[in-house]
Order: C-alpha cells, then sequence, then structure tokens
C-alpha cells in the first residue's frame, strides 16, 4: 500500500486511510501520555480505538485489490485491532489483572500500527533509505517495548503503594 504506487488505488480511500492513521497516531500518544483517569485518557483512547477500526477495515478492502502485495499490511492490521480489542474489553469489564492487560494489548496495538507504517512507508522517509528493511520490522518494537515495561513498573509500584487491585 505505499504511497508511491497508491495511484493504483482509489485516491479517496486512500486519503482517509492515511487521515485515520494520523489520528491514531496522535490520538494514541495522547492517551498514553495523559494521567490514568476518566476524562482525557478515556476520550483520547476511545478516539484511538475506532479511528483504528477505520484502518483496520480500509486497510483490509485496499489489501484486497493488492492481496499478493499487501497481504501482511492486512495482518498487522487485524493484530493490532485485535490486541486493542482485548485492551478495552480487559478495562472495560475489570478482567482480573486488568490494568496489566490494558497496557500491554494497547501498547501492543500501538507497536503494530506503526510497524505496518514504517514496513509499507519506511523507504519513503528521511534516512529511510539508509535502514535495512528488516530494522522497520524491529525498531517500532524495540522503541515501544520499553514504554509497555516503564508503565508496567509504575502500576507495580502504585498498587504496593496504595494496595489497590
Amino acid at each position: 500500500m505505499n504511497i508511491l504506487v497508491a495511484h493504483t488505488l482509489p485516491t479517496p480511500l486512500v486519503g482517509a486511510h492515511v487521515l485515520g492513521g494520523v489520528i491514531c497516531t496522535v490520538s494514541g500518544i495522547g492517551a498514553m501520555f495523559s494521567e490514568k483517569r476518566r476524562g482525557r485518557h478515556v476520550r483520547l483512547g476511545s478516539i484511538y480505538y475506532w479511528s483504528l477500526c477505520w484502518v483496520c477495515a480500509s486497510a483490509t478492502f485496499l489489501g484486497a485489490l493488492r492481496w499478493s502485495e499487501d497481504y501482511y499490511l492486512v495482518v498487522l492490521g487485524v493484530f493490532s485491532l485485535g490486541s486493542a480489542s482485548i485492551g478495552l474489553a480487559a478495562r472495560r469489564w475489570r478482567w482480573p489483572g486488568w490494568v496489566n492487560t490494558h497496557v500491554v494489548a494497547m501498547g501492543l496495538s500501538y507497536i503494530v500500527m506503526l510497524t505496518a507504517f514504517y514496513v509499507d512507508e519506511g523507504e519513503t522517509l528521511p534516512l529511510g533509505k539508509k535502514l535495512p528493511h528488516v530494522s522497520y520490522w524491529v525498531l517500532p518494537s524495540l522503541i515501544g517495548m520499553p514504554f509497555i515495561a516503564r508503565a508496567l513498573a509504575r502500576n507495580r509500584k502504585l498498587r504496593r503503594f496504595d494496595g489497590s487491585q
């Protein structure tokens, strides 16, 4: 689904897909770094989730048009949305250990979404041609996993402090 070959795909749908991805990226960062309580975190998390639904649906349609070239983007989109759905369900229904499940699932969802973007568009970005292709698959995880680990450690400290969960 590389933008350079997007001329073979329906332009309005590609534009809407890209806009959805930008909304996912921005709202996801906002939710990650906002205070974890009702209000901003929940609102931005909802925006992230529903825009991710759009991105996954549009990626599935666009991927079906060029299946042999883009099937892996559909797989990544489904995995990202599935992970976000698990994170949302854990929070909504307060599963045992729901906070850790929510943190890991939503974090993985974000990492996979960015991985799909970088794998598809990495070579069009500044310095992109200088990186080996495997780096597009690995760098989002190498950067994102420490954030997930930090959030889990922070949650563990908070639970020890206030005795909750």
